[in-house]
């Protein structure tokens, strides 16, 4: 098979990482027989020093035509950094709405597993961990509180600001269709999160969630409100498979869960449209700290192509194999500086790239 990728390696540790998750990609195509062509194209702040914009409607035309869209990272330091002192539409991460936009990106999805070799980073208690969780939420990316009609005003001499959070049934049946399509590819259960006992649109999320359903007979249906959600996710993370949720609401419990996988550094992340196409990219920032140190980790960017390569190709053994690959580099004790701990073997970015390719069969 012949994938035409187009990268973004955007700032900071972005084109370092990106780097290595193409010398893994390149290793499946050698093991498995498929060819990867990448196309280079600039988002973020590397875009402004060039073209003045975050980034410009060549690039994103570039992006169109590609199969997929594999992504750095994108910024630097807000409030220390020369792209800041702009408008907010200038500024890099401007880039990334604008994309996710022109690409249709409704779908955001978010895994978070807890590897067993680095369960002592999770700031879980160990009876909470239990075996271990491997969950992915589901995110309704372009819809809702975000996106609503919003406002400030005053009134009598009082300031008030309105945001609208708006949801039609069409964009809840999309997102809950790749809920349950994923579902279908794990452990069949999705639990939907809302706040239906307060908020008309969750009351209609529901409905059209369990219409949805009966399309699935396989797949077991919970509805949970959000705030029990939050608290589910720190007592008993295993419980969750499939997290399905609204714009706000998933931005929230996104993070949350990315923190008790123990480091950000070890997450990827996708965004599809509603065909196969998709942006896949880590779900940690710039880092420009340690940018061209061959400090950064990454195995995060490095699972984000296995997503691309099981969402947007349908090569679900080679997204095995890359995954597989990544869980026997921490077996075999190998670590970047973000999770290094005593008595393990501390490597670099290219070092740890070379060895997750290694292990590609």
């Amino acid at each position: 098979m012949n994938c035409n990728i187009v990268t973004i390696p955007g700032d900071g540790i972005g084109p370092e990482i990106v780097r290595e998750a193409c010398k893994v990609l390149d290793k499946v195509g050698e093991v498995y027989g498929h060819t990867f062509q990448y196309t280079k194209i600039l988002m973020g702040g590397c875009s402004i020093d060039e073209y003045g914009v975050p980034l410009t409607d060549e690039a994103l035309e570039t992006a169109k035509k590609s199969d997929a869209v594999l992504l750095g990272a994108v910024g630097g330091n807000v409030g220390n950094s020369k792209w800041y002192d702009v408008a907010p539409n200038l500024r890099p991460e401007a880039g990334l709405l604008a994309i996710r936009k022109g690409l249709n990106l409704f779908a955001n999805l978010r895994p978070a597993y807890l590897y067993n070799e680095l369960a002592d980073a999770c700031p879980l208690k160990k009876e909470n961990i239990g075996d271990g969780f491997d969950m992915i939420i589901v995110r309704e990316l372009t819809g809702g509180l975000y996106f609503g009609e919003r406002h400030t005003e005053e009134a009598d001499g009082v300031l008030q600001a309105t945001d609208t959070l708006t949801y039609n049934e069409n964009e809840i049946r999309r997102i809950a269709i790749k809920a349950f399509d994923i579902a279908m590819k794990r452990r069949k259960h999705v639990i939907s999160v809302d706040k239906a006992n307060v908020l008309d649109s969750s009351r209609l999320w529901r409905k059209v969630v369990e219409e949805v359903a009966k399309d699935y007979p396989e797949v077991k249906l919970e509805h949970m409100l959000v705030d029990n959600c939050a608290m589910q996710l720190v007592m008993n993370p295993g419980q969750f498979d499939v997290v399905l949720t609204e714009n706000m609401f998933g931005d929230i419990l996104s993070d949350e869960a990315s923190m008790i996988t123990g480091s950000i550094g070890m997450l990827s992340s996708a965004s599809l449209n509603e065909t196969k196409f998709g942006m896949y990219e880590p779900s940690h920032g710039s880092a420009p700290d340690i940018a061209g140190k061959d400090l950064a980790n990454p195995i995060a960017t490095v699972l984000s192509a296995a997503m691309m390569l099981r969402y947007s190709f349908d090569m679900d053994k080679e997204a095995d194999a890359i995954e597989a690959a990544v869980q026997q580099v921490l077996t075999d004790g190998y670590r970047t500086g973000d999770i290094y701990s005593e008595g393990c073997k501390k490597v670099g970015t290219i070092e740890m790239g070379d060895l997750i390719a290694a292990r590609i069969r």
